[in-house]
């Protein structure tokens, strides 16, 4: 447990700024203004693809500056309990003065701290007497791995006052009850597909934000070979840099490139048990697969239980149908 609220790292509960090479994305700005009128937001997708530069332009935009909004972004460390709920608290004290966050913190950090249910109802009973909408988001939840956390969020959304919302960034789908959640209308997802840029969008991200001089051909290839993945995008724009055959390079860039090679092992790969590091490079090679496949080329016996668990966690596997029985990785 903490031993004291002013031990948090005030820069956790600090929404970041916008990026200053930000392209403004209108159709995503009125998806997550529908998505308000429910409960919870999860805003999903892995590395690279702008969910949190998302919420930094819903920000800035006329909605985002009604709506006060509180904010945590998570790390691992905020996997003790009391750590967690003490950073919600001070984010929610931050924006509303509703609160009388010195009681709960007092028990947070007492000898024999409540259990976190206990903390959040008598949070929930004093966020119900607030009279506006309030926002809570919580950045990269899939940081977080503590069933006891999981249980309390559950219990927190299924008791969330009416006036409250709650959006969460991850790589991966939270351990929350969201079929339960969707099946009730109470939930509004923000995916992949969503987030990857449009040919327009990316032609105004490399040319206007990026500052490249791209012919249109050349910005629809480099799109393609990307598949609209933001950090790829960018990737490829610092590596096409002084250089002056663009087209040869926008053809011969794969995943293989440093700079993609060097994002993918430290955002994606290094944070992956070593049974999966091991499958994902040993399918790699691969440019359709099917769970018998992958075991004839890992020599492994459980390679669609593996495929789905990717596919689960976002790690760049695209099914190919509905049966989720093939599977491709992205093109990088």
């Amino acid at each position: 447990m903490l031993a004291s609220a002013r031990h948090l790292l005030q820069t956790k509960l600090t929404v970041p700024p916008a990026r200053a090479e930000l392209v403004s994305r209108p159709r995503l700005i009125e998806q997550f203004n529908r998505g308000l009128s429910r409960p919870l937001t999860l805003i999903c997708a892995p590395a690279g693809f702008g969910k949190t530069t998302l919420l930094s332009e819903w920000l800035d935009s006329e909605t985002g500056s009604d709506m006060p909004l509180a904010w945590v972004s998570l790390d691992e460390d905020d996997n003790d309990p009391g750590r967690f709920l003490t950073y919600i608290i001070c984010a929610l004290t931050n924006v509303g003065s509703f609160l009388e966050s010195e009681d709960l913190l007092s028990l947070l950090q007492s000898s024999q701290p409540p259990p976190p249910k206990a903390i959040l109802t008598s949070l929930i009973s004093q966020m119900e007497a607030y009279p506006n909408r309030l926002g809570l988001v919580l950045d990269d939840y899939h940081l977080i791995s503590t069933p006891v956390i999981h249980e309390a969020m559950a219990f927190f959304l299924d008791h969330l006052p009416y006036q409250m919302r709650l959006v969460i960034t991850s790589r991966e789908d939270p351990p929350l009850p969201l079929a339960r959640l969707r099946g009730r209308g109470q939930l509004a997802e923000i995916r992949a597909d969503d987030l990857r840029f449009l040919k327009e969008e990316a032609a105004l991200f490399l040319q206007e934000a990026l500052g490249l001089t791209l012919t249109t051909q050349q910005v629809m290839d480099l799109d393609a070979r990307t598949e609209g993945w933001i950090a790829g995008l960018q990737l490829a724009a610092l590596a096409m840099k002084g250089r002056e055959d663009l087209t040869g390079f926008i053809s011969a860039f794969t995943g293989s490139h440093r700079f993609i090679l060097d994002y993918l092992t430290e955002e994606v790969l290094s944070r992956q048990p070593e049974h999966i590091q091991s499958f994902l490079l040993q399918t790699s090679i691969l440019n359709h697969m099917c769970g018998p496949l992958c075991n004839v080329v890992s020599g492994r016996s459980d390679s669609l239980v593996l495929l789905e668990q990717i596919e689960r966690d976002n790690l760049f596997l695209i099914p190919l149908d509905d049966d989720r029985r093939w599977y491709r990785y992205h093109h990088l």
